[in-house]
């Protein structure tokens, strides 16, 4: 806990903030240090940084919290400081978890999908899902784009090598060239990226805020499979039946979660040691494709 407050501090000292008086850390995210940093004047702000150079992971970040406000009008917090090192923003709240709440995330999320239509699959830079570079390289195939970007690129990781099998490789590559038969053909839009339940804070007057975005134009369902499979409180129900009036779901959407979820388990498996049981829900979606797979 001292060590954590220690390197918040230097990279705040190191970027010309030098009036902070105490720093609290926050728990909840995985990557990244953080913590809310109380000022001589009497205001706050929260602060992240990595312990290793994050290169451009924070502007990136920055970038998605704006695009998330301008183009599809999200709560998210203020951006005071995008360095090399560390990344400064206005404090949120602790979401209410209240069925209230979870509803007009509902709104939120679905005006964010529906507003936000794109083309083609990508967006104009990489970013950074966690400590990984998260290739954003356009595609008009939605199909392309995430069996090659979003799936497959994890196969090489370290930790994804050793916690996968041949077989369960293979049955991976099986499932990528199906894609088209198992997802509908939907167009992009704007994703926030990395929307597990973790990520939704609220705003000083109530309002669902969204943090640590990855955003790219994609399949609104990744947004909703992260949430869903990411142990919301029993109060968000209200959020996926309301959300899947306001976007025309159709009744088979909860059958398609643990394949679209499959990015974001390889993407645990890749960085951390214990993968809070990533690995074994990834075998448990590619045991069909694995009996069928080649050999």
């Amino acid at each position: 806990m001292h060590d954590s407050i220690v390197l918040l501090t230097e990279r705040l000292r190191s970027a010309g903030i030098t009036d902070v008086i105490s720093i609290e850390p926050v728990t909840g995210g995985l990557a990244a240090t953080a913590g809310i940093a109380q000022r001589s004047d009497g205001g706050s702000i929260f602060v992240k940084a990595f312990a290793a150079p994050s290169g451009d992971a924070f502007a990136a970040e920055a970038e998605g919290l704006e695009a998330l406000r301008a183009l599809a009008g999200v709560v998210t917090p203020e951006v005071l400081l995008a360095g090399s090192d560390v990344l400064v923003l206005s404090v949120l709240m602790r979401r209410p978890d209240s069925e209230e709440f979870w509803e007009q995330l509902a709104h939120a999320l679905a005006r964010l999908h529906t507003n936000t239509s794109h083309p083609r699959f990508g967006w104009h830079r990489d970013n950074w899902l966690g400590r990984r570079r998260q290739v954003n390289t356009w595609d008009d195939n939605g199909f392309e784009f995430f069996a090659q970007h979003r799936l497959l690129r994890w196969l090489d990781e370290p930790r994804v090598e050793a916690a996968l099998s041949p077989a369960d490789r293979a049955a991976l590559e099986h499932l990528c060239a199906r894609l088209p038969e198992l997802l509908p053909d939907k167009p992009a839009c704007l994703t926030h990226g990395d929307l597990w339940a973790q990520n939704v804070l609220s705003s000083s007057d109530g309002q669902p805020a969204l943090i640590d975005p990855a955003v790219s134009y994609l399949w609104a369902e990744v947004d909703l499979a992260h949430l869903w499979t990411t142990a919301p409180p029993p109060e968000a129900r209200v959020f996926f039946d309301r959300y899947a009036e306001l976007t025309s779901l159709d009744r088979d959407w909860r059958l398609r979660m643990p394949i679209l979820q499959l990015r974001q388990h390889l993407a645990v498996i890749a960085q951390f040691d214990d993968d809070w049981g990533a690995a074994d829900a990834v075998r448990t979606t590619l045991a069909p494709f694995r009996r069928i797979a080649p050999n």
